[in-house]
């Protein structure tokens, strides 16, 4: 049956998509500030005690929740679980940004690219030329991809409906707590960026030996052995090398931003990035999605005999 949940759960999604900005991740915020005005005196232990507040506290309702209805029909609680993976995936929320962006650059339309790749990245993106326009969408968009389908996916597979939205509480509160507080060298958010690379250590290199498997397996593992370390952030770096090693593009290298230029290493191997290698970063996203559930259906159909 969880097989069963994720597929229709991806096929709701495709057909109508959450917008990023929805009801129940605004009310998540807004309860995420709440607990920070409260518990946010700039110590580690402050920011430890307000990130378990914060993620049990979700969790533990949809836990009594799916119990409850469980113990009234089974079928209850397997639709409730499809509506929580329904919520804490994202397909779309991405996918939309990354073809907008793949469109104009194949249109030769660099200025609408840079404003649509603004709007999905929140960062400046008005000197990009049209390759780093698509290395940054190329990175964004696996990044995404992890974020937003395969990280609750694995998550819900693994611990049901409540794995899924510790997760996604746990991904909010590190972008939400934790980045901003390691740029800010403060104390309180550094729990909760500690706890989003826990989480994410294992689903995220499960991830990256998909995409090796589906695209190219040898240079994908090469640039995950000999460039990820080099990345602002390790998890990422493994991600974002095995995806340019699977598909021969280079990622990373300079950019030109607010009128300076920000040097980053390079992963992967290949071709420049450009508009055709947007697509080959969809498609191997898109594989990595069908080689998970044939997996899944495949353990689905043995537990069964």
């Amino acid at each position: 049956m969880t097989w069963l949940a994720l597929v229709l759960a991806l096929i709701l999604e495709q057909l109508r998509p959450l917008e990023r900005g929805n009801v129940l991740y605004a009310g998540y915020r807004g309860f995420a500030e709440v607990v920070e005005r409260n518990f946010n005196a700039g110590e580690y232990r402050h920011g430890v005690i307000g990130w378990l507040i914060a993620v049990i506290t979700p969790t533990i309702l949809v836990l009594l929740v799916w119990g409850g209805l469980y113990w009234v029909h089974w079928g209850l609680a397997w639709l409730f679980g499809l509506a929580v993976l329904y919520v804490t995936m994202g397909f779309r929320q991405f996918s939309s940004a990354f073809t907008g962006v793949a469109d104009a650059l194949k249109e030769g339309d660099l200025t609408t690219a840079r404003q649509l790749l603004a709007g999905w990245t929140r960062e400046p993106s008005s000197e990009l030329s049209d390759n780093e326009v698509a290395r940054l969408a190329i990175e964004q968009g696996l990044i995404d991809a992890y974020r937003h389908v395969f990280g609750p996916m694995f998550w819900f597979i693994v611990l049901g409906p409540a794995g899924a939205v510790a997760y996604r509480s746990a991904t909010i509160l590190q972008l939400k707590w934790g980045a901003r507080d390691r740029l800010r060298g403060e104390r309180f958010g550094n729990f909760a960026d500690k706890a989003g690379d826990v989480v994410d250590w294992l689903p995220i290199r499960i991830t990256a030996v998909s995409f090796a498997i589906v695209g190219d397996f040898e240079d994908a593992v090469f640039c995950w052995r000999q460039q990820a370390e080099r990345w602002t952030s390790a998890a990422y770096g493994i991600l974002l090398a095995a995806g340019a090693g699977a598909i021969g593009v280079r990622l990373g290298m300079p950019l030109h931003q607010n009128y300076t230029v920000t040097f980053r290493p390079e992963l992967g191997v290949g071709e420049e990035a450009d508009a055709n290698m947007l697509n080959s970063a969809v498609g191997l996203v898109w594989r990595t999605l069908i080689c998970w559930m044939l997996l899944m259906l495949v353990v689905t159909i043995s537990a069964l005999f």
